[in-house]
């Protein structure tokens, strides 16, 4: 049976936006990061060991908290405490996923943490100004105001309750801002007519009711043959296999490799950011199909890489926050609906193979297949919106 979910913003709410800015710190703003990103690991693990070693003599993990380590390790008060602090709700965050048996994925007994293989990032929160966006710089505890790339200024009433920072594995460093505010009410009512059907396609985007194919670029198969030599390169340097220790040059290429695989997301993140608020500015409506993206990308459909490359699930993400940004609806329709086995006309049903790309019907429909599946799409997702708004 259908199902109906409307992504639109409550009113009088208190709501949450993050926004990510470029950062460019200077030789010592580096340093201090990097040092935090070490501190982190090193409170990690040592509050690890602790509960482990408890457990071994108690049968209980014991409550520890970073404020224990200073006095052995002075260096970690040189660092954003709140940074620290992070970690013991880290560490409590794995062990209730490890334990808690509603968990459907099961991660495991959280391990150490290495200083190759561990993300580098933290986060601190705001306390009276000590997080702030001035001018073209971002304030931060223990490491001051930053140069920053602020490509969009927060709104007067917005408030900053954090920031994540992290450093990419192409060498570039980010802060992720979050801001809280109140919902305002919005008075827009949508006009039920200015609505548009998007079905997903696997070799564009998605096809609309009106037979529009939404272009998004094979980027990373355009890509593939620069990606593909910098990675045999990669394979020839002295630190690939796991046994050896990775040298200078093999770090160096990997930076290179990363650097790459960056490039085609942010071109992907680019056309996806401009198709969704080109659709979110123009209607009012928009329905689609409620698609488990994961399972599509499987090897077992035989088009893994080219979902992956689409990017659609990413896609409709940007749509659900655009269109409730907007005061608008976005309506999903039940992946079970048989949007493509339907006639947008007359409603008769018929199976269909993967190959018939026509659909042909007894009342003398003849359409393109998405096309056809964008209409019912647009017609079940409006119906479904009618018996929810009355």
């Amino acid at each position: 049976m259908p199902i109906l979910l409307l992504d639109r913003k409550a009113v009088d709410s208190v709501m949450y936006k993050s926004i990510k800015y470029r950062l460019y710190p200077n030789t010592e703003q580096m340093t201090m990061f990097a040092k935090t990103f070490g501190c982190r690991r090193k409170v990690y693990n040592l509050m690890l060991a602790d509960k482990i070693e408890s457990y071994k003599e108690t049968g209980k993990f014991v409550s520890v908290t970073p404020a224990k380590y200073k006095e052995e390790y002075p260096y970690l008060k040189e660092v954003d405490s709140l940074a620290l602090a992070s970690v013991q709700l880290n560490l409590q965050t794995a062990f209730r996923n490890t334990f808690d048996k509603s968990h459907k994925k099961k991660n495991g007994f959280p391990k150490f943490k290495s200083s190759k293989h561990s993300r580098k990032s933290y986060t601190t929160n705001n306390q009276k100004g000590t997080v702030s966006i001035v001018d073209n710089r971002i304030k931060l505890p223990k490491i001051g105001k930053v140069k920053a790339e602020i490509h969009r200024q927060p709104e007067e009433n917005w408030i900053i309750k954090s920031a994540t920072i992290s450093l990419e594995s192409d060498g570039k460093y980010y802060v992720s801002v979050l801001f809280q505010f109140d919902e305002f009410k919005s008075n827009y009512v949508p006009d039920i007519e200015n609505a548009i059907g998007l079905d997903y396609a696997s070799d564009g985007l998605y096809v609309d009711d009106q037979g529009n194919k939404g272009s998004n670029h094979k980027y990373y198969r355009e890509s593939h043959e620069k990606l593909a030599k910098a990675q045999r390169k990669l394979s020839r340097k002295k630190g690939s296999k796991k046994t050896e220790e990775k040298s200078s040059n093999y770090l160096k290429q990997l930076k290179k490799v990363n650097k790459i695989h960056s490039h085609i997301a942010n071109q992907r993140k680019d056309n996806l950011h401009k198709l969704s608020t080109e659709i979110a500015n123009q209607y009012d409506i928009v329905c689609v199909e409620t698609l488990n993206m994961r399972a599509m990308s499987n090897k077992g459909f035989g088009n893994g890489k080219a979902t992956l490359d689409n990017g659609y699930g990413l896609f409709l993400q940007m749509l659900k926050y655009k269109f409730s940004e907007r005061g608008k609806y976005l309506v999903k329709v039940d992946k079970w609906y048989a949007s493509s086995q339907l006639c947008s006309r007359c409603g008769r049903q018929k199976k269909l193979n993967l190959t018939d790309r026509i659909y042909t019907c007894s009342c003398g429909l003849v359409i393109d297949r998405d096309q056809n599946a964008a209409k019912n799409i647009l017609q079940e997702g409006l119906r479904l919106l009618r018996e929810e708004v009355v």
